[in-house]
């Protein structure tokens, strides 16, 4: 078992982690052209306090990766190269591609109901499975209440310990959001909210007669040689090489050692898979070239609407159907989504063409607001300076 491995507060650690070469620099002359500066930008990501970071980028002329901080608080080891992740809501790009997958087959439609599909399972409290449609679920523009706010009600240390081995099944997590009124009509309006996907995972199951699990393996992941991601559900541990994560839950606590996840969330199709960056880009390039969708239902996964400014996504981002669109400052944009949970951010984008392609991850996360908005444009201008530079 892995429990707390550092009580270091927050101003300690990001001085101790600010003081860390990286890999790069430690090891080789220093590198030059797109290596530089995606090294420069993973250095100024681990200089906003994050403990340990490391990018991936694919491009025509090659691989470029880099690594800062540590993998490990204790031992002091350093980020290990191609290590294993936690994809988090990464996991729902993979959901709606089966979805989509599912509608190419005439075996669902993106205006078909909930309640067609799981009678009497979206009701009560003003919720109403008629007027919510597949397309609404993987757009996020249900207006259903994310569970998330149920299982993990006030941010505390003591809540993560206490609760963080208690699982639940997508029908309990769905029955908590179901307590609380919608946000909005259906398609009305945007909002995120975990409780869509958990809703996708059990239409998958109930159109196929198999897991979204299940699904994930036999259509995207043994197709296109992803050996190294998985569908672990509610097993708890990370295979290795991996980085610790840490999360500080309030900003007068120390950070706490989270690389075992918070089982309530992110357990099931909303954000429970595991991976690696290598993998990670191998498949938003498949999907993004059109290896995994036929091209009617590529351009209904990458039609988006545009999102509220105060979302926590840059300005001009749009959803799809599990696909995020995010403007470049040198023009165009690319595709992609992110994850995170507690200890632990990953961003994973992909040009247009599939031609170019990032992960990000970074594995620490502050309870300071003004903290996390630094490492937050960080992880944005590494990926925006990597993905502009490589054209």
């Amino acid at each position: 078992m892995i429990f707390r491995r550092s009580w270091l507060s927050a101003a300690v650690l990001a001085l101790a982690v600010s003081s860390l070469p990286s890999v790069a620099a430690a090891a080789a002359p220093r590198p030059s052209g797109t290596a530089w500066s995606v090294q420069r930008d993973t250095d100024a990501l681990r200089d906003t306090g994050v403990t340990g970071a490391a990018v991936r980028l694919e491009t025509p002329r090659g691989t470029v990766t880099a690594r800062s901080g540590v993998g490990d608080l204790i031992t002091g080891r350093p980020v290990p190269k191609g290590g294993f992740l936690r994809l988090g809501s990464t996991t729902k790009t993979f959901v709606a591609t089966v979805m989509m997958q599912l509608v190419g087959e005439k075996r669902i439609s993106l205006d078909q109901t909930v309640e067609q599909l799981l009678p009497g399972v979206v009701s009560g409290a003003g919720n109403d499975g008629r007027t919510v449609t597949v397309r609404d679920l993987l757009q996020h523009t249900s207006g259903l209440s994310d569970y998330i706010h149920d299982v993990f009600p006030s941010p505390s240390t003591q809540t993560y310990f206490a609760n963080r081995w208690r699982a639940y099944r997508p029908e309990e997590l769905v029955g908590l959001a179901m307590r609380h009124e919608p946000a909005f009509p259906a398609g009305t309006r945007w909002a995120y909210s975990n409780t869509n996907y958990v809703l996708a995972g059990m239409i998958i199951e109930k159109i196929t007669g198999r897991t979204w699990e299940q699904q994930v393996h036999s259509r995207i992941l043994r197709p296109l040689g992803l050996q190294h991601t998985d569908t672990p559900g509610t097993r708890p541990f990370l295979p290795y090489p991996h980085t610790a994560n840490h999360q500080q839950f309030t900003v007068d606590e120390p950070m706490v050692d989270t690389t075992i996840p918070y089982r309530p969330f992110d357990s099931g199709a909303d954000g429970s898979m595991t991976g690696t960056a290598l993998d990670l880009n191998r498949f938003f390039a498949a999907l993004a070239r059109g290896q995994l969708l036929k091209p009617a239902e590529l351009a209904a996964m990458q039609s988006a609407v545009p999102i509220p400014q105060d979302s926590g996504h840059p300005e001009g981002t749009r959803d799809g159907l599990g696909l995020f669109f995010t403007p470049l400052s040198c023009g165009g944009g690319y595709l992609g989504h992110g994850g995170s949970g507690f200890g632990y951010v990953i961003r994973a984008a992909t040009t247009v063409d599939g031609r170019r392609t990032i992960t990000v991850s970074a594995h620490s996360r502050s309870a300071d607001p003004q903290t996390a908005a630094r490492q937050e444009d960080a992880l944005r201008n590494l990926i925006d300076h990597a993905l502009c530079r490589a054209t």
